[in-house]
């Protein structure tokens, strides 16, 4: 495998999943608490979830939306240097994306409050990233060894 070949194609993994977490947090910070509770928790019936929140509730919803927003534009941008061959970039992108998706991870998918797609496609696609980048790192320093 070509090292190169290997830190593009985790780029455009990177650059998939920052785009969808940018757009995912916009939307959330967008609605209204019921309806951003129910575009997260999508996998457990909306009758559970429609209820009135207190404020603070959507104040929460509203900074984990945010989180979301930087934290695509963070491994879009980090993608461009991924793309580049930057060291530093594999590894801040691979940190801000991949502990994203492990609290993800935890906390909704196996709690079982969201569907396969997109959620669990996305932390498919971060750790392919991940594991990409990664054998690419390694395959760069073979070659410089």
């Amino acid at each position: 495998m070509n090292a190169t070949l290997l830190l593009k194609v985790s780029s455009v993994l990177w650059v998939i999943w920052g785009l969808v977490h940018l757009l995912a947090g916009v939307i959330t910070m967008s609605m209204d608490t019921v309806s951003a509770i129910l575009g997260i928790a999508d996998g457990i019936s909306p009758e559970v979830l429609a209820d009135s929140y207190a404020g603070a509730v959507g104040a929460i919803i509203n900074q984990h939306g945010w989180n979301l927003a930087w934290i695509g534009i963070a491994t879009t941008v980090g993608a461009v240097y991924v793309w580049k061959q930057s060291v530093l970039a594999i590894f801040i992108t691979a940190i801000v994306g991949g502990l994203a998706d492990i609290g993800y991870f935890i906390f909704l998918d196996l709690g079982g409050y969201v569907n396969f797609v997109p959620g669990t496609v996305m932390t498919i696609i971060s750790s392919g990233a991940i594991i990409l980048s990664f054998a690419g790192l390694f395959l760069l320093d073979k070659r410089k060894a």
